[in-house]
């Protein structure tokens, strides 16, 4: 039998930052959900009368610097990041699990909205991911590509090859439908039910002649390509070795800022 992999020691600066993230005065864990989650990983609670951040760091330094390894940090991470636990705050969960993913970026993993880890190539500093992400929005800029895309360029998206950037630019356009027409299903099914049909509930022209009409449908087929061809392969593999350009991102994010500018301007 494989033994199982043993995770590198955060430093005391990540934990910290991990910390004040998941544990923050205001908007992080209660008191309770810290106690709670702990007691599930088997940490010892040293300090609960602490501050929050400070009471979990103490635990969790101290399990790290007996074990060894960072196993019940990311344990914790992995229960305190359920998606369960946000389902009517999405917004603030993206936050939460954007500021994690910035220290994970640096440990090679990357915890996603599946609820797992997944391992990513690991960033060599910050700087350097925030050049890409940087580099990556003046060139969305410098196309006038979709204002929408421009929140997906962040340095813990694009730290694994602009991967998961465009990955989440395509997940938006699934989200702008259905909040468009309160579907609920998702991928090519989506599309069928928002654009496809007779009538359908997004036209991107009047819908009236043949010509239009076939329009219409060639639209369903390019976005069912857009999800197809990129999005769905990542939903059923535990990893995907994809290691896509700039120049690929790039022209990924024009395909789909073309069919965010088509449902914006839609017909009413």
């Amino acid at each position: 039998m494989q033994a199982k992999r043993k995770w590198k020691p955060f430093s005391a600066a990540e934990l910290e930052h991990i910390c004040k993230v998941l544990a923050d005065t205001y908007s992080g864990l209660t008191g309770s959900e810290i106690g709670y989650i702990l007691q599930q990983i088997g940490v010892e609670d040293t300090d609960p009368s602490m501050t929050k951040w400070k009471r979990l760091f103490n635990a969790l330094v101290a399990r790290q610097n007996a074990d060894q390894d960072a196993d019940r940090v990311l344990a914790f991470i992995n229960q305190a990041l359920q998606p369960a636990r946000y389902v009517h705050n999405r917004e603030f969960y993206q936050s939460r699990l954007e500021s994690v993913n910035i220290i994970l970026a640096f440990h090679g993993l990357q915890y996603r909205e599946d609820g797992n880890f997944h391992t990513i190539v690991k960033a060599s500093n910050l700087t350097d991911a925030e050049s890409r992400a940087s580099m990556l929005k003046q060139s969305l800029l410098n196309r006038r590509l979709h204002p929408e895309l421009l929140r997906f360029c962040k340095a813990e998206l694009v730290v694994d090859n602009y991967f998961h950037a465009v990955l989440e630019a395509c997940k938006s356009i699934a989200e702008t439908i259905r909040r468009i027409t309160g579907l609920t299903s998702d991928g090519a099914t989506l599309i069928d039910d928002a654009l496809g049909g007779d009538q359908p509930r997004i036209k991107i022209n009047q819908f009236s002649t043949e010509t239009e009409k076939s329009e219409q449908r060639g639209f369903v087929n390019l976005a069912k390509g857009l999800f197809g061809t990129f999005r769905n392969p990542t939903a059923h593999a535990p990893k995907i070795e994809w290691p896509l350009s700039e120049e690929d991102a790039l022209d990924m994010f024009t395909l789909a800022s073309y069919v965010l500018r088509r449902i914006d301007n839609r017909i009413q």
